[in-house]
């Protein structure tokens, strides 16, 4: 595999100089894991971040009452666990490969060496900032919006407006992403089905133009 190749279709990477990026090449692990796989678990102290190039990863985490939320679905293109680089030593979610995955691994000696370069830090800088937003919209989606809205949402992030998506995911982890119970979640397919919005077989969402419009 062509590492320099893969880590320049990331949108992290966007503005980085080609040598930067030559040099992350050649600092990257790239990883394979299978389905169901935990990477680290909230609480585990750990020295690197990741980039996730191919497949889908949940990032839980857990309530003082032990009650697991999903934070995040990552996508191919997605930084993670970068947090444990500057501010602590320990993983501060759980993440859980929700299909067979290919990810790259970057310790933090590696990343401080990089963080040399003007436009690599740059980069770095802006991509924290846009998490930050991301979260603070995640907190607002889950609190003002209704199931059918955070599930849209969901779609649109992950897969685009398409009227076919092949989904990697089941629907108990897409109730998680989305914030709902399972059933919730059945009883919303349920309803859409009959709108003749949105169905979900074997692994295919098949939506109307009218779903997104909603």
């Amino acid at each position: 595999m062509n590492v320099y190749k893969t880590l320049d279709n990331f949108r992290f990477f966007d503005g980085i100089s080609k040598s930067g990026k030559t040099m992350l090449a050649g600092r990257c692990v790239l990883v394979e894991r299978p389905k169901q796989t935990v990477l680290f678990r909230e609480g585990d102290s750990g020295d690197a971040m990741f980039f996730l190039a191919r497949g889908r990863i949940a990032l839980h985490k857990h309530s003082q009452e032990g009650a697991e939320t999903v934070i995040e679905v990552l996508k191919p293109g997605d930084a993670f666990a970068e947090v444990i680089l500057f501010e602590r030593r320990f993983y501060p979610v759980t993440a859980v490969a929700l299909t067979d995955i290919m990810i790259f691994s970057l310790q933090r000696r590696d990343l401080l060496a990089l963080l040399g370069e003007e436009a690599f830090r740059n980069d770095f800088i802006a991509m924290l900032l846009g998490k930050q937003r991301y979260l603070v919209n995640r907190i607002h989606q889950l609190t003002n919006r209704d199931v059918e809205q955070r599930l849209q949402l969901f779609l649109l992030e992950q897969y685009g407006k398409n009227e076919r998506i092949s989904v990697e995911i089941n629907k108990k982890q897409l109730a998680a992403a989305i914030g709902a119970t399972p059933e919730t979640l059945s009883r919303l397919l349920q309803d859409l089905g009959r709108r003749k919005l949105l169905t979900w077989k074997r692994g295919i969402i098949e939506t109307t133009p009218s779903f997104w419009e909603e």
